[in-house]
């Protein structure tokens, strides 16, 4: 007796076409129960009246499926994905193999490929956590997140830096991008400067709880006193709003993630090594980023604002602080004394409220009433121990310069002593102890 392997489907229509031959139901019914048409029921019937149970076998059981990939495309994919692209997640994997190599395959081959070959492990479900759901933002320039991320960017041919990210929360539009060594007050400065100018001013900043946009500590002043940064956006009236936690503002969370996956690998393919290199690329990134995965806002409405002429983000964006004017016409700031240079009498600036901005070059300008005043430098304090913070350590650390030997230092000399026909070889392997006769 030979045995018919069928699936649950193909037993399903045996027992619909043995009715149908023993005229206990109409085809129209047949068709309804299977879910086909007439046409096909008449089909059905005449091959199990032909082959019996046989003839209702698929008719594709054994055969490659007509969108198998040749063993030779395989063989090509599993070799870039070992080499030009170690590393690379699916779902890039196949942006690149589709783009760049011209190969025609679907996300989700790449993917069984990758699983196959143990270049990829599918990701364990997390338990969700519910969080409150926050709707986006309807116009453009609302409410921009913005927020640094700290990385090992360029994998070890640069030192780890920092990538400033500035977007949009109506669109998910990568608005700013750049490079920089620490988050600083002058580093936000800087981004923030790049983007007024190309987008206008936007209604509200969305942060974290970092003390360049918020300040932290209890004692210092009532309750409304602003950082540098804050100071700044207020005379541009841009809002600042501080999150409350990590999940209240996720989307730029999750572009950081994004970013640390997608850019660090884009870099790697063009070989770029630098912080300089790695800014010259971003417009070209951001631009196809945002093609890739911004979404259209529900308001047509932009409500980025126009720069005004009484916006001079030179001397804004810069680090202000008050001072007074002593009776020797001198200011004190940062451990330096200025004197001030001027032809009126001295009387009229004594005891006089000026204002002492550094920009990020660490040029210093003093103004009164809000023109510059010459100045130069009477008197320059030696440095003192301070304060810094912890996430700023690194950046303090790499401003120190040491000073090299000269090149008659006796410490040069010291390798001659090392061929020298009196010094024994280190005994028992202990290179510490070396004995001269």
């Amino acid at each position: 007796m030979e045995t018919i392997r069928m699936s649950s489907k193909e037993i399903s229509r045996l027992e619909v076409m043995q009715k149908l031959s023993e005229k206990r139901m109409s085809q129209k019914e047949a068709g309804a129960i299977l879910g086909v048409s007439e046409r096909h029921i008449k089909r059905l019937l005449k091959a199990y009246r032909k082959k019996g149970a046989a003839g209702l076998i698929s008719k594709h059981r054994g055969r490659k499926g007509n969108h198998c990939l040749s063993a030779e495309t395989k063989q090509k994919v599993l070799d870039l994905l070992e080499s030009k692209y170690q590393g690379f997640g699916p779902t890039l994997a196949h942006e690149k193999l589709v783009e760049k190599e011209k190969l025609k395959l679907s996300d989700e081959s790449v993917r069984q490929l990758m699983i196959v070959e143990g270049l990829w492990k599918p990701r364990k479900v997390k338990k969700v956590v519910a969080h409150q759901l926050r709707e986006r933002r309807a116009c453009v320039g609302e409410l921009v997140q913005i927020d640094g991320s700290p990385h090992d960017w360029f994998e070890g041919r640069a030192e780890a830096c920092v990538l400033l990210v500035f977007i949009d929360d109506a669109t998910g539009k990568l608005l700013q991008l750049l490079f920089v060594e620490s988050e600083s007050f002058f580093s936000y400065c800087t981004a923030a400067d790049g983007y007024f100018r190309r987008y206008g001013k936007p209604v509200a900043f969305y942060s974290d709880k970092n003390g360049i946009f918020r300040v932290n500590t209890p004692s210092v002043g009532q309750g409304d006193a602003l950082t540098q940064f804050g100071r700044a956006m207020q005379e541009l009236d841009i809002q600042i709003i501080c999150a409350n936690s990590p999940q209240a503002k996720g989307r730029v969370e999750r572009v950081n993630q994004t970013l640390q996956d997608r850019l660090v690998k884009e870099m790697r393919l063009r070989g770029i090594s630098s912080m300089a290199e790695g800014n010259a690329y971003l417009p070209e990134f951001i631009a196809d980023f945002n093609q890739r995965f911004a979404v259209e806002p529900r308001s047509s409405v932009d409500a980025h604002r126009p720069l005004t002429t009484r916006d001079e983000l030179a001397t804004i964006l810069t680090w202000q602080e008050q001072r007074v004017i002593s009776k020797n016409l001198t200011v004190q700031f940062v451990k330096v004394v200025y004197q001030i240079q001027t032809k009126r009498p001295t009387y009229a600036l004594r005891n006089a409220h000026v204002t002492v901005c550094v920009n990020a070059q660490q040029q210093v300008t003093i103004l009164y009433k809000g023109n510059p005043l010459e100045h130069t430098i009477y008197h320059q304090h030696a440095k003192q121990s301070e304060v810094v913070m912890a996430k700023d350590l690194d950046a303090a650390l790499k401003e120190r310069t040491y000073a090299k030997p000269a090149p008659d230092h006796p410490w040069r000399k010291m390798g001659a002593f090392k061929n020298h026909a009196n010094v024994p070889a280190p005994r028992g392997g202990d290179i510490s102890i070396l004995e001269f006769r």
